[in-house]
């Protein structure tokens, strides 16, 4: 295992619950966790997924905007099922890699309130410390001691999957023996809901929040705003097995490209995700033949899910894998999307179930032709999986995972 990036971790936090097992359930069964959220009182969408409560933590949490929260809570579990104690590792051989799209935006919104309301005293000293995009790989690094890289990804909803990507180029370096990494991001917030409601990305069916993300489904009409965190524990194969850790799945190819087609609109024929999967298939040493499921960005849009499909199908010709989207089922979780979908990958590799997508009955021209798992899991023996993820300003990123 010397030459492998093992997968020996996973914690999540998510709109389905807080916990690996409890996220892996709700996804499985398929159902939806958006509901009517009062707090979106200023435009024309009222519902959200949210993360349910975390359970009270240390006193000082109260300094941590709400995503910094969520990834101390994931992290912790990652390291536990991984079987690992910050008091036995070379604090300087870890490394923490986290993506995120927004920072700590929803204490920028709430601070700058309190600018307006209540003058320059009423603002928090604790502002730029929870705020800043780079401090939530800085708080992580505190909490657990660690003294090698600390870095912080950001390309929009791609930037949890751009984590993992340099997670595993660090270990590859060798610049690390452990890396913890992942995203996290809660951008549930009155002002990104307005921004993301004025540009036409969001489903407006506020009467039946259940119903309103729906992958790859012909009657789409925009995603559903959601929040969350998803964390791996990544080890150059060699450590994982001196310390006889097993591992979930094995992390084998990656690839990531840009389109410079659009600031948020991807490239019409999907060039720069194709790109992006050969790359991660060339790494892996395999071909799109042995390829047998995909884990989609399918973000209940129209233009992004009639993109995504149109690749898959084309690339895919002869054995098509199978596909489902998670979005369905927990909104779309921005930044931390592409690592709560690689965890779920992880899984599905791990247990041999493909969840359902949530919210897909009928597909239209541009989604027909792909396998879309729907309606309940499916048994598979999944030994090559991907995972995509696509963010604002045309970024492509591909995950490949094997069985060990």
């Amino acid at each position: 295992m010397s030459d492998t990036i093992a997968v020996t971790g996973i914690g999540l936090v998510t709109p389905a619950g807080v916990g690996a097992d409890v996220t892996w359930e709700g996804v499985r069964a398929g159902g939806p966790t958006a509901r009517t959220d009062p707090s979106l009182n200023v435009g024309p969408v009222t519902m959200s997924c949210r993360v349910p409560p975390l359970e009270p933590g240390p006193g000082r949490l109260w300094r941590f905007d709400p995503g910094t929260r969520f990834l101390l809570t994931a992290a912790r579990e990652a390291l536990a099922t991984a079987r690992l104690d910050p008091a036995d590792w070379d604090a300087a051989r870890v490394a923490v890699v986290v993506g995120t799209a927004a920072g700590g935006v929803g204490t920028l919104e709430t601070q700058h309130r309190k600018l307006l309301s209540g003058g320059y005293g009423a603002v928090s000293p604790m502002t730029l410390p929870a705020y800043l995009p780079n401090m939530a790989a800085g708080h992580l690094a505190l909490e657990l001691g660690v003294t090698g890289p600390a870095l912080q990804t950001s390309t929009a909803c791609a930037s949890g999957a751009t984590a993992l990507i340099t997670a595993g180029l660090l270990l590859e370096t060798g610049a690390c023996d452990i890396a913890l990494a992942g995203g996290t991001d809660a951008m549930v917030t009155p002002l990104c809901a307005a921004a993301f409601a004025r540009m036409g990305a969001l489903s407006l069916r506020n009467e039946d929040p259940g119903s309103a993300s729906r992958p790859f489904d012909g009657d789409r009409d925009g995603f559903v705003l959601g929040e969350g965190c998803g964390m791996l524990v990544l080890e150059r194969g060699r450590h994982a097995a001196a310390r006889a850790a097993r591992p979930l799945a094995l992390l084998v190819g990656h690839g990531t490209t840009s389109d410079a087609h659009h600031p948020t609109a991807p490239h019409p024929d999907g060039a720069g995700l194709r790109a992006a999967t050969v790359a991660a298939l060339g790494k892996a040493g395999a071909g799109r033949d042995e390829v047998d499921h995909v884990n989609a960005h399918g973000t209940s849009t129209p233009l992004n899910d009639r993109v995504e499909a149109t690749v898959i199908r084309d690339f895919y010709p002869g054995r098509p894998p199978s596909v489902t989207a998670a979005k369905g089922a927990l909104g779309h979780t921005m930044g931390a999307a592409g690592a709560i979908e690689a965890a779920l990958t992880v899984l599905t590799v791990a247990h041999g179930l493909v969840p359902p997508t949530a919210g897909f009955t009928t597909p239209d021209d541009a989604t027909a032709g792909i396998d879309i798992v729907t309606t309940r899991c499916r048994p598979q023996n999944v030994r090559l999986a991907l995972s995509h993820s696509l963010g604002f300003g045309g970024h492509n990123t591909v995950l490949a995972f094997a069985a060990p």
